[in-house]
């Protein structure tokens, strides 16, 4: 939001010179931390010094192809067999494995965790029934005109009538548009699930600001369980779990705790040390600290925390299909497999729909003020949104009875557009086919494979090499042994072709990601109005099922690299825009005026000011992107592509848990390396820049 204001001229002649000075304290602090840097931090002064580093690994890789073997192909006899030894683990952890009870009574850790799955089943049991299968014939499920005017009622509670009239319309199109059904059985999985989350989250959370020794233990676990694609891990979740939507909320709590206990952390730790130390004079005990102090101080982090949760289980919904989560999901992956797009779109719209009315509320609860209620009052007067809400809920019931198309809306009387999808679809295809499938023919001959022929014929020892000198140029000798064994963990498990694929694929995406997202976001910053569109659309397509984006541009494309690459930009380029927009606004008012004072134009003033300022977070754009791009790898495995997704598809196929964890760690220790590599380059930026 943009406020204006009325200076007088010597208000303006201070305003000019308080951001002269800041300009120069810029400037100067900049150049203090360049200087610093070159000649302290790092022990190489001359950057060209790196570039014939790099150029002599480029040579001396090649030249030692022709002649070393080992150079130009990892060794079969160097390959660790890691596949091997997990599935041996597992195999003793399910079969091998037993506890003993008592003197007669023994169990194996596969009847722990179905028993654990039998108690994770009784809430979503309870939950199913109220939403979505009833209690019995006498009992039914709420009827979505019950639903709606409740959602209705609390968005008024807390946020207002536009909070209100978001809820009512958002779950008045799922039962218009005939997904009532499915809907509410995701959103009574989403009700059990998020809570679950959230609470590991907020103890994993407390004790990573209690104890570093913990965070230090666990932030390597949630970096991987980040970066991995889900698909790795819903192998041995099937195996220990079983299938059904109970595995798939375990599956779901192992993508979204990370986030949301990195969240937590970072609240408790951002409690300023004065209200600790009021809280210590004031006789507390840590339990009453945490719990009365810290916990309450963090309040608008923590629900951040709670927001993170919905939005990481949502995400889930589409993955957790493939080992049998019922709901919308299952009838999205249905749809998509029977190429029908105009259904598939539908209840991708209601997944969407779901997650918008739930991120609003949550949001809305986050920035909620407490609000006096004189204590003399009576209950109902105290309690006025409780009192409507149960009158609502039993005049609803009564009417649902009285006209059954207020219980749940049959196919003759709800809506649907998929025809009309599916024909501008046909059109498409018929009127454009021959330009389409021209552009499609081009970008794989001339651009895609001679891309990815030169990746796979890349020397693993001299990419290694590279990725080694870059980690320590951005960041020294530990950025660059982490990057470098991360980079080689593929090549010692023997899928270093299928990485380097995967590489070309995530490479190409990301170049174009960040191109068209950059270019996006620029233009979306110049003004406060575009900004705010901007971001809404971000909303819409980051909610937006990940599957739904393979359909369109594999009836457009075909089966392809390049189908795999657009559905990758489609999902990833999110990021970009984002922060683009993020890093472009947030430069501070008074250099902005300073650079305006000294004559500088728009395009010098953009150039010179802003993008230097900018960039931090712009690289940390392209940090979000590299990782949504991995997350996609093992997605658009499904339509065809050659590369560790495939190897993980294959092996959730076959419940092959080594193939599919080893393939798995390879894209998570490729993101992992990535983060830190740009990481300690933002980090070095921000110096240079005196930002920190």
């Amino acid at each position: 939001m943009t406020h204006t204001a009325t200076l007088s001229s010597d208000d303006l002649n201070n305003a000019n010179s308080d951001a002269r000075r800041t300009a120069a304290t810029a400037a100067q602090t900049s150049s203090v931390a360049t200087s610093r840097l070159d000649s302290g931090a790092n022990p190489v002064r001359h950057r060209s010094w790196y570039w014939v580093a790099a150029l002599a690994i480029i040579v001396l890789g090649q030249f030692a192809v022709s002649r070393l073997a080992w150079v130009e192909q990892y060794p079969s006899n160097w390959v660790l067999p890691l596949k091997d030894w997990i599935d041996s683990f597992f195999e003793w952890l399910v079969y091998g494995v037993r506890f003993f009870g008592g003197t007669s009574f023994e169990f194996t850790p596969r009847e722990v965790t179905r028993g654990v799955s039998g108690l994770l089943a009784y809430p979503l049991s309870f939950s199913e029934s109220l939403f979505f299968d009833g209690f019995s014939k006498q009992v039914p499920a709420l009827p979505w005109v019950t639903v709606v005017g409740l959602a209705a009622l609390l968005g008024h509670w807390l946020g207002g009538w536009r909070s209100a009239l978001l809820g009512a319309i958002g779950f008045a199109y799922l039962a218009l548009f005939g997904v009532w059904k499915a809907s509410m059985q995701t959103f009574s999985l989403v009700l059990v699930t998020v809570p679950m989350v959230f609470l590991i989250g907020l103890i994993a959370g407390v004790l990573m600001s209690k104890s570093r020794r913990f965070k230090n233990a666990v932030t390597p676990l949630f970096d991987i369980l980040q970066s991995m694609p889900p698909f790795a891990y819903l192998v041995p979740i099937v195996v220990l779990y079983g299938v059904g939507n109970v595995p798939a909320m375990i599956a779901t709590a192992l993508f979204a705790v990370p986030p949301v206990a990195r969240c937590i952390a970072l609240g408790l730790e951002s409690v300023r040390h004065g209200v600790l130390e009021a809280g210590r004079m004031m006789g507390c005990t840590r339990w009453q600290l945490l719990w009365q102090v810290q916990l309450p101080a963090a309040r608008s982090v923590l629900l951040v925390g709670l927001n993170q949760g919905i939005m990481q289980t949502l995400a889930m919904i589409v993955l957790a299909a493939l080992i049998g989560a019922s709901g919308l999901g299952s009838e999205l992956l249905t749809s998509l497999q029977s190429l029908r797009l105009g259904e598939a779109l539908e209840q991708g719209i209601a997944i969407v729909v779901i997650a918008v009315v739930l991120d609003r509320f949550s949001r809305a609860y986050a920035l909620k003020q407490p609000v006096y209620v004189d204590p003399d009052l009576s209950w109902w007067r105290r309690h006025p949104y409780v009192v409507l809400a149960l009158s609502f809920f039993v005049v609803s019931i009564l009417l649902a009875r009285v006209l059954p198309e207020l219980a749940l809306l049959t196919g003759k009387n709800s809506i649907t557009t998929a025809p009309y999808w599916n024909a501008g679809i046909d059109w498409i295809n018929l009127h454009l086919y021959e330009s389409v499938q021209a552009f499609r023919n081009f970008t794989l001959m001339e651009i895609l494979i001679p891309t990815r022929n030169f990746f796979q014929a890349i020397p693993w020892v001299t990419f290694v090499a590279l990725v080694a000198l870059l980690g320590y140029r951005l960041g020294g000798w530990s950025v660059a042994l982490i990057a470098g064994l991360l980079i080689l963990f593929p090549a010692a498990t023997g899928l270093w072709t299928e990485a380097m694929t995967t590489l070309y694929m995530i490479g190409t995406a990301a170049v174009v990601c960040v191109s068209v997202g950059f270019v996006i976001g620029l233009a979306a910053s110049r003004t406060a109005g575009w900004s705010r569109f901007a971001a809404g659309v971000c909303d819409f397509l980051q909610t937006f099922p990940s599957f739904i984006y393979l359909i369109p541009v594999v009836m457009l494309f075909k089966v392809s690299d390049l189908s795999a690459i657009i559905a990758v930009l489609l999902f990833a380029v999110v990021p970009m825009i984002r922060y683009t927009i993020l890093g472009l606004r947030g430069v501070p008012t008074p250099i902005m005026e300073a650079a305006t004072q000294q004559g500088a134009t728009r395009l010098q003033r953009l150039m010179k000011v802003e993008l230097p300022i900018a960039l931090p977070e712009i690289m940390l754009g392209v940090n979000q992107v590299i990782f949504m791009a991995l997350f996609m790898v093992a997605i658009t495995a499904l339509i065809g592509t050659q590369d560790l997704g495939a190897e993980i598809n294959a092996a959730r196929s076959g419940n092959e848990i080594g193939k599919a964890l080893v393939a798995g760690l390879c894209i998570a220790f490729m993101g992992i390396a990535a983060d830190r590599v740009i990481g300690a380059w933002v980090k070095r930026k921000k110096v240079v820049l005196g930002l920190v």
